[in-house]
């Protein structure tokens, strides 16, 4: 009965995941601009996300991190229609969540944040 219950046990833990989450709040791009909102002079259009995934197994496969947030963000920026007005993407976020399965890996990459338009 003993060994019954330590294979049960052993293979529920075999088989079971854990998910990490972790969200950044700052800019990960060198190259930036400084929108300064300090007055009443833009609206909030819309919010924007954009994803990536990678899987890797047993360590093999996908890009790295740095790699997902850049695929994440131009999915955010191609829905964004930013181009040809005076629009701005704030308030910025990356969220990075990753599950552990004993031999898979998944990381899915969020980016996401708010579109504004400047009325002066």
């Amino acid at each position: 009965m003993r060994k019954l219950l330590l294979l049960l046990i052993g293979t529920a833990f075999l088989f079971s995941g854990c998910a990490v989450h972790s969200g950044l709040t700052f800019n990960t791009n060198n190259h930036v601009t400084q929108v300064v909102l300090s007055k009443n002079n833009y609206v909030v259009i819309d919010s924007v996300r954009g994803e990536s995934e990678a899987i890797y197994v047993f360590g093999i496969g996908g890009f790295l991190k740095e790699a997902l947030i850049a695929e994440a963000k131009a999915d955010m920026l191609s829905k964004a229609d930013i181009i040809g007005g005076s629009r701005a993407i704030i308030n910025e976020t990356v969220e990075i969540k990753h599950s552990l399965f004993p031999v898979i890996r998944l990381y899915k990459v969020t980016v996401s944040g708010h579109v504004i338009e400047f009325t002066e």
